[in-house]
């Protein structure tokens, strides 16, 4: 064997070896211990957390230490709380590559959740933006809690006095990707034409919405039971994917926002129109590497097209909830609730949101909205 073959099997074995050593890495879950129990130093409170990747049966209810604000942060306390399909990601720990950020064999913070609006309690020493019994909502790891503390300058907003605690606690995350989808990704004009691929769900709802808001015709995608529901959101026009699929409508369309992943990029490129957009908010799941095909074509038909697929990962920005804030206020944006759970029951609220049915927000109430 010539000398060049056996240096590139050599390097191909090398790649093999360390591919699975890093997917063994990844895929290794360290079993949870025993739960852990407060000190009783310091003023507590209750929280949801998380000490290993897996089912919700991993997640814990109880006493944990009440955060102080830092010189630049606020404390709040929460009255709502809202799900989002990356909670659940975060709690398994899945697709496994995700573990190269939120730790390797178990969480590296046991906090979960992220959308929040509640009362600020207490601010630090250097706040300027902010003051005690301001009505806030916003972004922040450990929502799911009675209390968190938020740094002033990140994902933090006054919430418009028309709009409850509840309907603000479910605009973050959600809002915020349709927003950034519609605006950055896809550079929505008004007039244009732009179709919502799961528009029942929480970012549909909030980007049927804005796409309507902002004049473009709007065309959403749900089942049977939502029809009415996304037609009531400001839907010009509603496509039943149980009765018929907007890839064989003959239609097309000047930006598609998908949520739902069922048609890959090249399927969805007949139904654009010629320089039209796509944005990949979802897609399919899988512990390793499907969920990573998708982006991969998009980057080659954006190559060899006038086209434009693209993938986003929302950004938690203050001035964009500034910008949600006043669409809320201006009545032009309305969230979509499904169910409400009390905190106690968060796993019991993440079972119900993996299932994919949710119509719109699931809302978690700390005990001090749910009266427990």
């Amino acid at each position: 064997m010539k000398l060049r073959y056996k240096v590139a099997l050599t390097l191909l074995g090398l790649l093999f070896i360390a591919f699975s050593s890093l997917a063994l890495l990844l895929a290794h879950t360290t079993p949870c211990g025993p739960t852990a129990i407060f000190s009783g130093e310091g003023i507590s409170m209750k929280a949801v957390s998380y000490r290993c990747y897996g089912s919700p049966e991993v997640l814990e209810y109880g006493e944990t230490e009440k955060p102080a604000p830092g010189s630049r942060q606020v404390l709040v306390k929460v009255h709502a709380a809202a799900l989002n399909p990356m909670d659940w990601h975060f709690m398994r720990g899945k697709p496994y590559i995700m573990r190269l950020m939120s730790g390797l064999g178990v969480p590296s913070d046991s906090r979960l959740g992220t959308d929040f609006a509640g009362t600020i309690e207490a601010v630090g020493a250097d706040v300027t933006r902010f003051k005690p019994g301001d009505a806030v909502f916003g972004g922040a790891v450990g929502a799911f809690a009675e209390y968190l503390v938020v740094d002033e300058d990140r994902a933090l907003a006054l919430k418009p006095d028309n709009i409850s605690f509840e309907q603000a606690a479910a605009a973050p995350v959600a809002a915020l990707t349709a927003l950034q989808a519609l605006r950055d990704k896809g550079q929505l004009q008004a007039g244009q034409s732009v179709l919502i691929n799961g528009a029942s769900g929480g970012v549909g709802s909030f980007a049927v919405q804005i796409a309507s808001a902002w004049g473009a015709e709007v065309t959403g995608v749900c089942s049977t039971r939502n029809v009415d529901m996304v037609r009531a959101l400001g839907a010009d026009h509603v496509i039943d994917y149980t009765r018929n699929s907007y890839i064989e409508s003959g239609r097309r369309y000047d930006l598609i926002i998908d949520m739902v992943g069922n048609y890959t990029p090249l399927e969805n490129r007949a139904v654009l129109n010629p320089g039209g957009a796509m944005v990949m908010v979802g897609g399919p799941t899988s512990d390793w590497l499907v969920p990573l095909l998708p982006p991969i074509q998009a980057m080659l038909l954006s190559a060899l097209t006038d086209q434009r697929f693209v993938s986003i990962l929302a950004r938690l920005k203050g001035e964009d909830l500034d910008t949600l804030a006043e669409l809320m206020r201006d009545g032009k944006l309305n969230t979509a609730i499904d169910r409400h759970y009390p905190l106690s029951d968060t796993a019991e609220a993440i079972r119900y949101l993996e299932e994919g049915h949710a119509r719109g927000k699931v809302i978690i109430d700390p005990p001090v909205a749910s009266g427990e």
